[in-house]
């Protein structure tokens, strides 16, 4: 895979907030989450995996798992910008003839899960990495935690089982917003220091900024990170990221906007009329 260039990232990326954004209406998203980890999406797909829309089935095939379900709007805008479903899918958006809901569903192609109760899906990557293992395989397995996720036991006793495996094709992404719903994560259940866990688990870890291009290409460059080891990703990402008005606030969770509200923020999204977009104007629902 040659991949892309910052430019055509930056432009994709933007593309895939758009989805996000057109997404936040008629029933409503998890905006911030899913606009925090848009850029970590689209250069996974676009630079990393060995994944195509051709490859869905493939036994060889890189897989990526969103174990942070609730982020699912920049995993369809990604597979849609991608060509994995068709662009026009995402306007079925909550409704009943089709399966582009709140959380993954494998109903809609090149999602490799199900995921929505959170902690669960590192165990099912852990699975898919052991049989790659036990197969000779090549191929990895990438997943994408939300920082509150890390909350579950079942998160650090699946690290337990990575590293006692040595499964160094498992590739963990941490989405650091260092939010959990609407509050922030060191405010109910202090997470840092964050990379001395992760090490004392048994873990190879880099942290970078989750919006930065050139970090990712120096992050993502090589795998493993150590012989034998799972590879840790932190991410350091704004909730929100793309629209100040809404970025790092706890009451941007879930939101459900007017059509008109969409609107203003994709205008804000594109650096026009951002002045215009008060707390006070968009309201949750």
């Amino acid at each position: 895979m040659s991949g892309l260039n910052h430019k055509e990232l930056e432009a994709l990326s933007l593309s895939v907030r758009e989805h996000i954004v057109r997404m936040s209406t008629d029933g409503g998203c998890f905006i911030g989450a899913s606009l925090s980890c848009a850029d970590l999406l689209t250069y996974l797909y676009s630079n990393v995996l060995n994944v195509t829309p051709e490859m869905v089935h493939d036994p060889n095939r890189d897989y990526l798992l969103l174990s942070k379900g609730h982020d699912v709007p920049a995993l369809y805008g990604t597979l849609a910008e991608l060509g994995f479903i068709e662009r026009e899918r995402l306007r079925n958006h909550l409704k009943t003839n089709d399966s582009i809901y709140w959380h993954p569903n494998r109903a809609v192609a090149g999602v490799e899960f199900h995921s929505g109760s959170l902690g669960h899906l590192l165990s099912v990557a852990i699975g898919i990495a052991l049989d790659i293992k036990m197969r000779g395989g090549s191929n990895r397995v990438f997943v994408i935690l939300g920082d509150g996720e890390l909350n579950e036991g079942s998160i650090w006793e699946g690290l337990l089982v990575a590293k006692a495996k040595k499964l160094d094709n498992l590739v963990l992404i941490v989405d650091r917003n260092a939010f959990q719903a609407n509050i922030r994560t060191e405010d109910l259940i202090p997470l840092e220091p964050l990379a001395q866990k992760f090490e004392a688990f048994g873990c190879a870890v880099k942290r970078i900024d989750g919006h930065d291009f050139s970090q990712m290409d120096q992050a993502f460059s090589t795998f493993p990170f150590a012989d034998g080891s799972p590879s840790l990703v932190i991410a350091d990402t704004i909730r929100g990221k793309g629209l100040p008005s809404i970025e790092a606030r706890a009451d941007r969770w879930f939101v459900n906007f007017t059509p008109d509200e969409v609107g203003m923020l994709l205008e804000e999204l594109h650096g026009r009329q951002a002045s215009a977009l008060t707390s006070e104007t968009l309201m949750v629902r």
